[in-house]
C-alpha cells in the first residue's frame, strides 16, 4: 500500500495543561488543546497527542503557553458510545515552543471514499462535502472529512469514489448542537478546509 502525503504544521497557544491520552506500546501519550488564531480572528482549538518523552524536554507546559507542532492529522472510529464517533486529532512528530504568528498548515493527499456531496447554504455559496482516505505505514489509513468551497467545491464534486486527491489546506473545529434523548448537547467536529488542489485538471464548462 502506498502511504500518502500527510504533513500539518501548527503554531497557537495551549487552551489547558496536558492529560494522559492513552499507553501504545509502553508509551505513555497525553492530549495538548492548542487553540490556533485564523485570520478571521475566529479561533481553531485542536487535539494535539505527543508522548511523555516528547514532553520531558520541557517545562511543565500551562494554558497560554505557545506551542508549535509538526505532525500528522490521525483518525479513529470511537466505538464507546461517548462523544462523537470519528476522533480527529495531530500526532505530534516535533514540538517547540517558538513564538511568531499563529499557522495552520496542512498538505494531504489521498483517495476519495464516498461520493462527495455538493450543496448550497442558505446563503447560496456552494460547498463540496468528501471524505478523504489517506494511507499510512502499515496498511493503515485515516479518513478525513474534507470541505471545499466555491470553485473549488464544483471541481471536488465532479469526482468519483477512489479518484486520488492532493490538496493543501487547514484543519479546523466547528462547535453545533445535537439533541439526545431530549437534551441538547454541544459537540465539536473537526474537518479540513480545502484551500488549494493540485493535480486536478478544470472542469469543462460548455
Amino acid at each position: 500500500m502506498q502511504t500518502n502525503k500527510n504533513r500539518i504544521f501548527l503554531r497557537g497557544r495551549l487552551a489547558a495543561p496536558p492529560v494522559p491520552s492513552h499507553t501504545n506500546h509502553g508509551v505513555q501519550y497525553y492530549t495538548l488543546p492548542l487553540t490556533v488564531r485564523r485570520l478571521s480572528g475566529a479561533e481553531d482549538r485542536l487535539n494535539v497527542v505527543a508522548s511523555q518523552e516528547q514532553l520531558a524536554l520541557f517545562p511543565p507546559l500551562e494554558a497560554g503557553d505557545p506551542l508549535s507542532v509538526t505532525g500528522e492529522v490521525r483518525t479513529f472510529n470511537n466505538r464507546s458510545g461517548v462523544g462523537s464517533r470519528l476522533v480527529v486529532s495531530v500526532f505530534a512528530r516535533e514540538l517547540s515552543q517558538e513564538e511568531g504568528e499563529d499557522e495552520n498548515r496542512l498538505e494531504l493527499s489521498g483517495a476519495l471514499c464516498k461520493p462527495p456531496a455538493l450543496r448550497s447554504t442558505p446563503l447560496g455559496r456552494t460547498i463540496c462535502d468528501m471524505i478523504l482516505a489517506s494511507n499510512r505505514r502499515y496498511g493503515r489509513a485515516d479518513y478525513l472529512p474534507c470541505i471545499a468551497w466555491g470553485s473549488l467545491a464544483y471541481r471536488c464534486g465532479s469526482m468519483a469514489v477512489g479518484d486520488p486527491l492532493d490538496l493543501e489546506g487547514r484543519l479546523q473545529s466547528r462547535v453545533y448542537t445535537k439533541e439526545i434523548d431530549g437534551q441538547v448537547q454541544e459537540r465539536t467536529a473537526f474537518e479540513v478546509s480545502v484551500m488549494s488542489l493540485t493535480g486536478l485538471p478544470e472542469p469543462y464548462i460548455d
